[in-house]
């Protein structure tokens, strides 16, 4: 937990103040939709280094086997056949009157986009933002979002108007890109980036700016939202309201940590099968992030759940775990609050590396020091991130 420690003891120097949002009228509920990218490459190695180089400044590094399995994959689309690529979704956003699909990231707390102040070589395919149509510059004002190999987005900030939903923001601060790397480059469905941590891991300088979330927080219902995500269709987001309709039994509620900007919990015991019937222990922190895909888990975890699949291992050529293309995969059952709740084994069969090879949709987080709660485990719970109480929550429930 090096990595937390220190970010944390780097908010807590900084001594930062929050750009404040602008007064709005209160009581408000809205739901947005994702839509459909269209069917994408789907590459294992590719988002294990993603993942690794988003935590980069917590301390994660980069697996070099995963880093070499990425560099020799070509980035790009494919026709590709439902049953083995799951789809991949984003959220129309309205910047300043121009719509833009969107990545909602509860792993990052800034807003960025493509924009007409980002170089045609690294925007073309790409919907982009307009700030001369209705922005205010904020003078003076950066933004940096740099990973451990020297890819990422930096920009600059202006004040304009988001709609999400229905619900206006009148002066959020949205971060324009002046450079993108070819990473998010690449991703042509992909406009940028609404973050829904917290917003003391804004980027913005000299002074962090709020997430959209913290600016129309006092015009919700309640100061929640949910995340009903989807495993081959759309999901969506609710704000300010919990929609009853989206699952069954009740929510179980687990405190959440704050310090780190993230909303960071603990996990308890697992078990793999059909047996609920949890025990061991799930070490260290762990995170709910939507912007990762994939389930990262303890060494001891991964391997745990991985002797129970039929000819898995750790493959150096992959930088991760595979399997064969004809294995079952089991349930994977983790504890949380009091509550077991199950990923599907369907869900861990993540994606084909070639003909006759699976990869894992659970690997390790051993590179990065602490656990990430991805899609992979999102699309099988209703999740609640709840700042209705003293201190902030999240909650579980079984989707319906």
């Amino acid at each position: 937990m090096h990595g937390l420690t220190t970010a944390a003891a780097l908010v807590a120097t900084a001594g930062y103040v929050l750009a404040a949002p602008s007064a709005l009228v209160p009581r408000k509920t809205f739901q947005v939709s994702q839509i459909a990218k269209g069917k994408v490459f789907i590459n294992g190695p590719t988002q294990v280094v993603k993942t690794h180089q988003k935590y980069a400044k917590l301390g994660a590094t980069v697996p070099s086997d995963a880093a070499a399995a990425a560099a020799a994959v070509q980035s790009g689309s494919v026709a590709a056949n439902p049953e083995q690529y799951d789809e991949s979704y984003l959220c129309p956003v309205s910047v300043g009157g121009q719509t833009l699909n969107l990545d909602f990231d509860t792993g990052s707390a800034d807003l960025w986009v493509f924009s007409t102040v980002t170089p045609s070589s690294e925007s073309t395919g790409h919907a982009r933002y307009n700030p001369a149509t209705s922005g205010t510059l904020k003078s003076g004002y950066k933004w940096d979002i740099s990973y451990g190999d020297g890819s990422g987005a930096s920009g600059t900030v202006y004040a304009d108007k988001v709609v999400v939903g229905g619900v206006t923001a009148t002066s959020q601060a949205v971060e324009a890109a002046t450079s993108v790397s070819a990473q998010f480059t690449q991703d042509t469905d992909n406009d940028g980036l609404l973050g829904l941590a917290f917003s003391s891991i804004n980027t913005v300088t000299p002074q962090q700016q709020t997430t959209f979330f913290d600016t129309v927080k006092p015009t919700l219902a309640k100061p929640l939202f949910a995340v009903d995500l989807k495993k081959g269709t759309a999901g969506s987001y609710q704000f300010g309201y919990i929609d009853s309709s989206k699952y069954t039994g009740s929510i179980t509620y687990t405190s959440v940590s704050t310090a780190n900007g993230f909303w960071q919990f603990t996990a308890g015991g697992y078990s793999v099968g059909t047996s609920t019937t949890t025990s061991g222990s799930i070490s260290g922190a762990s995170i709910a992030d939507t912007g990762t895909t994939l389930l990262y888990l303890p060494d001891a975890v991964v391997k745990a759940y991985y002797a129970k699949v039929s000819g898995a291992k750790y493959d150096s050529t992959q930088g991760g775990y595979t399997f064969p293309s004809s294995s079952t995969l089991p349930n994977f059952n983790v504890n949380i609050g009091g509550t077991v709740f199950t990923v599907p084994g369907s869900y861990i069969k993540f994606a084909p590396v070639s003909s006759t090879t699976y990869f894992g949709g659970i690997q390790s987080s051993a590179g990065i020091g602490f656990n990430i709660f991805g899609d992979i485990f999102l699309k099988a719970v209703y999740a609640i991130f709840d700042e209705s109480q003293s201190t902030p929550r999240l909650g579980f429930a079984k989707q319906s």
